[in-house]
């Protein structure tokens, strides 16, 4: 395969390095800090391969020339030359899962659920050559993205992360999203890190963190698949996942990561912790650090417990229960990608060429946002064609999610959980927003519940609801304890239980104010079209039965005029499910099931070219 990823064609250079390096400096490599745990001296004196800023870590204002700024003093540490000290470049990484989407005023792309209803590789490529440009102008060279997790169960707080339930398409996503970061790597592409592995989209009841319990057959079918797209398109790193496979956590996993992922699919890159996973191997820490060495983890993301985890690797290679070559392989893999990704020739991030670019949350690249808005909403009710909807039209708007820019763009933005509100947000519109420009004289409810409706005065209402934003664990959708008391008592190791987001995955009891302010309206006679903000399928029988047409828009991201445009009739729909829709909130619907009974089924998606008398005004 002519772009996987070689590490042997930089062997000559990196053993040259190994070889001057100190077990101290060999340590540091393998060792990931916080910015805000960290200093530049402190990566210096550690010796640090790389520093992260976690989903909300972010420096002074928030905008591209506070980070440039950042990573500027944070790279010159990390190869200023002593005798102490030899200049190994850091990798900076971060979370841009939706665009660069710590940074204040960057363009918010849908999650990935709603691009895998796009079904459009060249909508993707585009996708993709944005954030990638957004990223560069902050000075940051690796992204933790794309995940290709194979979401199975929408229970799971990270369903939106997912591109499909079919392992094919988030392949053939896979292929596209890594060619396009690292093209023209070492002059203006990003480094990927495909995540997490293996199966976190399988796991029992979709318990975030929880075990998947497949044999090995399935999970190469359904959770391996992408990976070899992936790797055949030259990822170079690997994030472990914090979720078990039979009951064996996966960041301890010697046969998945070494036997499988290094040895078998002949992966050369390196394998990286997810954020503080090794803290759940053990009850001792000391004890879960020489687990996930010794499984194959090559570096290890440690933000509340960097100095105690070098203190513990030192101590180990001592004792004897992790030996130098264990430690001198993993060291030479991330040598390896450092040199792959021309870290060592590129010019410092105040001088390249893309940092703190004015191109950065522009126009053209909101454009690019736009058109994946408008081709990822799928719609799946229109009775009696009230869609697309005319500019003259008396539209009264409602919903608690119809003006509000955050809910929009959901959890990983500009903070772990996401914001709500329009302020947070800078650049973009709401779906009111969008709405009120096609229509002037368009009413927004005042309370969000649509008391205010009048079939005197609207002859139309667009509801706007859903959910809120949440990310992982937080965001799952638990019906009891009997499932988390079931899963964990198979886990070997730890188990991360937070709060979840709801107790079940219908709409009506999970956000009984939806059904509320559908029914205040349609009550009175009018007409409603209902969006659904979600970054999930969920069960939508009663707010189905009660709309006259019904769009899964998902979480579009900070484009909201985009829902607008296709709403009246500028552009057709395009959308098509890449999940199948539940009828019930058990058991789960994946294709192939047997016996297959969704309430829609993947692949489904009106249009308005199925009526006769609409011709679109723009091509989808």
């Amino acid at each position: 395969m002519p772009n996987k990823f070689i590490a042997s064609r930089y062997s000559e250079q990196v053993q040259e390095l190994l070889s001057q390096m100190t077990l101290e400096q060999k340590i540091g490599q393998m060792t990931q800090a916080d910015r805000m745990t960290c200093t530049p001296a402190e990566v210096k004196h550690f010796h640090l391969g790389s520093v992260l800023s976690a989903a909300g870590s972010c420096p002074e204002n928030n905008q591209p020339a506070d980070w440039v700024r950042m990573n500027e003093e944070f790279w010159r540490a990390s190869i200023e030359q002593t005798d102490e000290h030899l200049p190994i470049p850091i990798l900076y990484g971060l979370d841009a899962i939706h665009g660069n989407n710590n940074v204040r005023g960057a363009t918010i792309f849908p999650h990935n659920i709603g691009l895998g209803a796009t079904r459009d590789l060249n909508l993707l490529r585009q996708v993709v050559d944005v954030s990638k440009k957004e990223i560069l102008a902050t000075g940051v060279d690796w992204v933790f993205a794309p995940n290709l997790g194979v979401a199975r169960d929408y229970h799971w707080g990270r369903c939106y992360e997912s591109f499909s339930e079919d392992p094919e398409l988030v392949s053939d996503y896979a292929d596209v999203i890594v060619t396009e970061y690292h093209k023209n790597l070492v002059t203006d592409g990003i480094v990927t890190c495909i995540k997490h592995w293996v199966g976190d989209g399988g796991t029992r009841y979709g318990l975030d963190q929880g075990d998947t319990n497949l044999s090995e057959e399935d999970l190469e079918r359904l959770h391996i698949k992408p990976y070899h797209s992936a790797l055949n398109a030259g990822a170079m790193t690997v994030m472990a996942s914090f979720s078990s496979w039979n009951g064996d956590k996966c960041h301890a996993h010697h046969y998945l990561i070494t036997q499988v992922l290094k040895q078998r699919m002949g992966f050369e890159g390196f394998v990286i912790s997810d954020m503080q996973g090794i803290d759940y191997l053990a009850d001792d820490f000391y004890q879960a650090v020489e687990k996930g060495v010794n499984a194959g983890i090559d570096m290890f993301m440690v933000p509340d417990n960097w100095k105690l985890f070098i203190e513990h690797l030192q101590s180990h290679v001592d004792m004897g229960t992790v030996s130098v070559e264990r430690i001198d392989n993993a060291v030479s893999r991330i040598l390896s990608v450092k040199f792959a990704c021309g870290l060592f020739e590129k010019k410092c991030p105040a001088e390249r060429r893309h940092s703190s670019s004015s191109t950065f949350g522009s126009a053209e690249n909101r454009d690019v946002a736009r058109n994946a808005v408008r081709k990822s909403l799928v719609l799946l009710k229109n009775d009696t064609n009230l869609l697309p909807l005319k500019r003259e039209a008396r539209v009264f708007v409602a919903g608690k999610n119809a003006n509000n820019i955050g809910r929009q763009c959901g959890g990983f933005t500009l903070s772990w959980q996401g914001v709500s509100g329009n302020d947070p947000i800078e650049g973009g519109s709401s779906i009111w927003e969008g709405i009120h420009q096609y229509c002037p004289d368009s009413q927004l409810s005042e309370t969000e519940h649509g008391t205010e409706a009048d079939p005197a005065i609207h002859d139309v209402a667009i509801v706007v609801i859903g959910e809120r934003p949440y990310a992982e664990g937080q965001g799952d959708v638990r019906d009891g304890v009997a499932s988390i008391n079931e899963s964990g008592s198979l886990v070997q190791g730890q188990v991360n239980i937070v709060e979840a987001a709801g107790s079940s995955l219908e709409l009506c009891h999970l956000h009984p104010e939806d059904i509320e302010t559908i029914q205040n309206i349609s009550n009175k006679g009018i007409p409603v079209v209902t969006i659904l903000i979600s970054g999930r399928p969920l069960v939508i029988n009663p707010e189905l039965a009660l709309s006259d047409a019904f769009v899964a828009a998902w979480l579009p991201g900070s484009e909201g005029k985009g829902v607008a445009e296709v709403l009246f009739g500028d552009y057709d729909f395009a959308g098509s499910l890449s999940f199948s829709w539940p009828k019930h909130t058990h058991p789960t619907v994946n294709i192939g099931d047997q016996p297959y009974e969704p309430l829609f089924p993947y692949g489904y998606g009106l249009r308005y070219l199925d009526s006769e008398r609409y011709k679109p005004k723009r091509k989808a």
